[in-house]
This record gives C-alpha cells, sequence and structure tokens, in this order.
C-alpha cells in the first residue's frame, strides 16, 4: 500500500519560515506525481505546488509563487515544501497526495488528479 505522512507544520509568525515533509512508503520507483493542498477553516481545498515523479518539473498556486519551494530527495522518500516569507492566509492544514495512476493533468494543481492522501499537517502563521 502506499502511504503519505506529513510532518513540519507548527505556529510560525508572519514572515517566517517553515519545512514541511511528505515521507511516502510503498513504492519502489519516483515515477508518480506529487503534489501539496491546504484547506482552511471555511475554504475551499487548494492546490499550492506538485512537482512531476519523472521530470522533477514544478508548479505553484499564484499565491505562494516566489516564496514556497517544492523538492524531492529520492534516497528518502520523501517530498519538501519550503514555505518562506510565510502570511497569516497560509494558514491551513496541508496535504501531500500522490497521482499514482498516471493522470496527465497533475500540474494543473486539480485534486481530482490525486489518487492517495496523508493526513495533513497544521500550520497556524500568527502574530
Amino acid at each position: 500500500q502506499v502511504q503519505l505522512v506529513e510532518s513540519g507544520g507548527g505556529w510560525v509568525q508572519p514572515g517566517g519560515s517553515l519545512r514541511l515533509s511528505c515521507a511516502v512508503s510503498g513504492v519502489t520507483n519516483d515515477y508518480y506525481a506529487i503534489g501539496w493542498f491546504r484547506q482552511a477553516p471555511g475554504k475551499e481545498r487548494e492546490g499550492v505546488s506538485c512537482i512531476g515523479g519523472s521530470d522533477d518539473s514544478q508548479y505553484y498556486a499564484h499565491s505562494v509563487k516566489g516564496r514556497f519551494t517544492i523538492s524531492k530527495d529520492n534516497a528518502r522518500n520523501t517530498v519538501y515544501l519550503q514555505m518562506n516569507n510565510l502570511k497569516p492566509e497560509d494558514s491551513a492544514i496541508y496535504y501531500c497526495a500522490m497521482d499514482v495512476t498516471g493522470g496527465v493533468s497533475w500540474y494543473l494543481l486539480s485534486s481530482d488528479e490525486f489518487d492517495v492522501w496523508g493526513q495533513g499537517t497544521q500550520v497556524t502563521v500568527s502574530s
């Protein structure tokens, strides 16, 4: 079974930084795209960033471009989301998800393209 486990969330002041980790188990290759999503109270789930499995192409929501960076450490089977210059509106539960069916539109950051989800990690940005 494929399993994703997020970690690294917490509380930070505006302008601060956090690095989220998504540990992946149950796969033996690096072919699957992985995305980060977030959901704040009263808001729809929002795609934040994603990275390709085979080509490492990176895509970001407009709201986080220039502030967030997605990366992979294949040796550790871990995907990271480095979040800099955090804003209160970044507060949400952050989820990582994997496309295990070979979808072709993963780069659009649509949650429908992703099949396996982690449990989420809370990020709170406040002064």
